[in-house]
């Protein structure tokens, strides 16, 4: 591997195109050197836009030996296939989340990622990396507060695009607090329910908003995350953490107060890409200095599948009003 971790992006959209950007022009030891899109004219653009080569087939970029390292932002379905490719070829995959939209999908990569005998595959689970969650964590991790009882979560988006269904909310949605809850709390999932409240006038057919979704861990920690996706003010999340001896709140954005038309207005972030840039650039910059030192150390493809059971399991609680048991098969030891 050159000094210069050489990275492939399969997948154009907007996600790929700010991960070219920030490998590019905010990170330090990496260079967006290629990229793929299914869109042929769209992707030549974003190509000659930021001095990539571009590629037709993203099977074709991944083998090349002009690309050490390859991220994925794909639709959710694609996710195995090029994820897959990139273990074969033996080289470091960062997949957006979901890992897979199914559960034996995820299996899947981590049979081909154990039977190449390397830990090839993170998965972007990039809360785990923004400042305010590892502030809460390492308030909880002393020990000073004592144990975590109940957690208060939620997760708002001023709007979605017109085919976000009821499912999508929990699964790509509410899909962080799963991943991120279980790593802040250390603990393991034992049941999941969902319920909605009244229904938005802004629901549509395919999409009943909002959401509250319950986990229960293993020890009893109570979480419940709140996902209204087309909020309409906004892109809010919020995290408070209710211990025996005190209660930890997720810091909010460092927006500065305005003071204009006899009014006093704090800005709230727009969108995900205003309200986790910094945990995207810690991410990003801590997997170019593990590929070139040769290991993952993020959330891997087993943390992809954990979210993808639960997510599924609370999908079916939604569906059908019921609480239902979160049944994860036992950790491989190569995951351990």
């Amino acid at each position: 591997m050159s000094d210069v971790l050489r990275v492939g992006v399969v997948g154009t959209g907007a996600i790929g195109r700010t991960h070219i950007e920030r490998i590019n022009n905010t990170l330090q030891g990496a260079r967006a050197v290629a990229c793929s899109d299914v869109n042929v004219e769209f992707g030549t653009s974003v190509a000659e836009k930021y001095g990539c080569k571009f590629y037709e087939d993203g099977e074709e970029m991944i083998a090349s030996d002009e690309v050490d390292a390859v991220v994925v932002t794909t639709i959710d379905e694609f996710h195995e296939k090029y994820v897959t490719a990139a273990v074969k070829a033996g080289k470091f995959v960062l997949c957006e989340k979901p890992l897979a939209p199914k559960a034996d999908a995820c299996k899947r990569i981590m049979e081909a990622e154990m039977a190449g005998g390397r830990h090839l595959v993170q998965v972007g689970f990039m809360r785990r990396y923004d400042p305010g969650y590892n502030q809460l964590k390492k308030m909880l991790d002393s020990g000073e507060f004592g144990d975590a009882l109940m957690v208060h979560c939620c997760h708002r988006n001023a709007t979605c695009p017109d085919y976000t269904t009821t499912a999508m909310s929990v699964e790509n949605t509410m899909i962080h607090e799963i991943d991120v809850m279980r790593w802040l709390l250390g603990e393991e999932y034992d049941e999941v329910e969902v319920v909605f409240p009244k229904a938005s006038r802004k629901s549509t057919e395919i999409l009943r908003d909002p959401q509250i979704m319950y986990l229960t861990t293993k020890s009893g920690v109570r979480i419940d995350v709140e996902a209204f996706v087309k909020c309409g003010y906004g892109y809010d999340i919020k995290c408070e953490v209710c211990c025996e001896e005190g209660t930890l709140n997720l810091p909010e954005p460092p927006n500065a107060m305005i003071r204009t038309n006899a009014s006093r207005v704090t800005p709230i972030c727009k969108d995900w890409s205003e309200r986790f840039i910094d945990a995207y650039n810690i991410e990003f910059q801590a997997w170019i200095n593990a590929c070139k030192e040769n290991r993952v150390d993020g959330p891997t493809s087993w943390d992809g599948y954990v979210g993808q059971v639960t997510a599924s399991t609370a999908s079916i609680a939604r569906d059908t009003q019921t609480k239902q048991k979160i049944v994860i098969e036992e950790c491989p030891e190569f995951y351990k």
